[in-house]
């Protein structure tokens, strides 16, 4: 049986509990501790810059929000260290509110066609998404 991010072994039938940093039983893993969370994320982080085209997605959303607009921007390259700058900035350019949730940097407000204009001349490759 697999979990959803990254199909990584998480449990086995035959050797019970897997380590989700090493891949070796829980019982006889001498990762746990030492920095294990960090090599998970590490290890997401590649596999997320592996499916992702390069391309900076920045689209409108109101979903969950009771009506109240969000621009969302998804597939910023680097980790979150990079998404947490990059939003403090664009928030500061934008004069507003937002966070970082999941990879996903999202700005109080529409401000669509004004993060796109920011991102083109920060050197991203920037489509609008619907």
């Amino acid at each position: 049986m697999t979990s959803g991010r990254g199909d990584r072994l998480v449990y086995s039938s035959e050797a019970g509990r897997i380590c989700p940093a090493c891949g070796r039983k829980t019982s006889v893993c001498d990762c746990r501790g030492k920095g294990a969370r960090a090599r998970i994320a590490a290890r997401e982080e590649e596999e997320a810059a592996k499916t992702s085209d390069g391309v900076v997605r920045v689209g409108r959303s109101t979903k969950g929000r009771g009506g109240k607009v969000v621009t969302t921007i998804v597939g910023v390259p680097g980790g979150d260290e990079a998404r947490k700058q990059l939003a403090a900035e664009l928030k500061r350019a934008c004069g507003t509110g937002g966070s970082v949730k999941d990879g996903v940097i999202e700005i109080q407000g529409e401000h669509v066609d004004g993060l796109v204009r920011e991102l083109s001349t920060r050197g991203f490759q920037v489509k609008r998404a619907c």
